[in-house]
């Protein structure tokens, strides 16, 4: 739209528009198309999961007040923050990262084709959203941060061990990454749901959407800073970034910890029922 508009005060000015206006449309179509569904509906053929089989899911209530009271707030806190620091480090830093992995050598990496991967990567964040968020449907929240956080971390492995020895692998192992963050975002909604239920979960979601906030300093931050220390001493290739690479390791060996630590909320956070308020009965 820049390059259409031209980077001039008007331009940016016309850019900004535009933006705002698909954003308009796209909101007004949510507010007409979202229902909430009747009493009792459920999809067809669907039965709730049983407490062995998914031990996380509640039936009660937590409100946004309690929720933030509860370790388990906490620790998924930290786990979408490490996930998303994992994913946006490498996100916000594509271009330059894989021209700068492979300068070196005999397969150097265009401007064009880098931007072309930063293209591949977007693609990636939002198959994410829809492949592995329909997975956790399958296998469980948890379960599905730990594929996000465990095999993550052996991805980002895989990149600062091979070093620039092969473009593919190195393409492949982002590819996955960056499907785990827009996964991530996309996961944690549900994970919340099954924590807290249903009656605050759009308050309790901003909350933790702080985690966010924090991630988007903390990524760029960590992979510029020192890629910028180690052009200074004179480095250059993969080693501007491996030891960024070993600190997303640890962020998401970080997370993958907090993950096995949640279980399920007290009820003592729980909402009593409104039966109960009506009649006057403690729980």
């Amino acid at each position: 739209m820049l390059g259409s508009f031209g980077p001039t005060t008007s331009g940016i000015a016309a850019t900004f528009l535009v933006h705002g206006v698909v954003y308009a449309v796209f909101m007004t179509m949510g507010v007409l198309l979202v229902r909430v569904p009747p009493d009792g509906w459920a999809p067809k053929g669907w039965s709730p999961p049983t407490a062995q089989a998914r031990p996380l899911i509640t039936t009660a209530d937590v409100s946004a007040r309690n929720a933030i009271r509860t370790p388990q707030f906490y620790l998924l806190w930290i786990v979408l923050c490490c996930n998303v620091t994992a994913g946006i480090g490498i996100l916000e830093k594509a271009a330059p990262m894989i021209t700068d992995f492979f300068s070196g050598t005999t397969a150097a990496v265009a401007v064009g084709a880098a931007a072309g991967f930063v293209a591949l990567l977007s693609l990636a964040n939002m198959a994410g959203r829809f492949v592995w968020s329909s997975t956790s449907d399958l296998i469980g929240r948890k379960n599905m941060y730990r594929v996000y956080l465990g095999v993550g971390a052996l991805l980002y492995l895989a990149i600062a061990l091979a070093g620039d020895a092969s473009k593919p692998l190195f393409i492949v192992c982002a590819l996955g990454i960056l499907s785990f963050y827009g996964g991530g975002f996309a996961t944690v909604p549900a994970y919340l749901k099954d924590l807290f239920g249903t009656y605050q979960v759009g308050a309790i979601h901003g909350r933790l959407l702080t985690a966010w906030s924090t991630a988007g300093v903390l990524g760029p931050l960590i992979v510029n800073a020192i890629a910028d220390a180690q052009k200074a001493d004179g480095r250059s290739g993969p080693d501007l970034y491996t030891t960024s690479l070993f600190i997303m390791i640890g962020l998401l060996a970080v997370g993958f910890l907090a993950n096995e630590l949640i279980r399920p909320v007290h009820e003592r956070h729980h909402e009593r029922p409104v039966r109960a308020v009506e009649e006057g009965q403690a729980v």
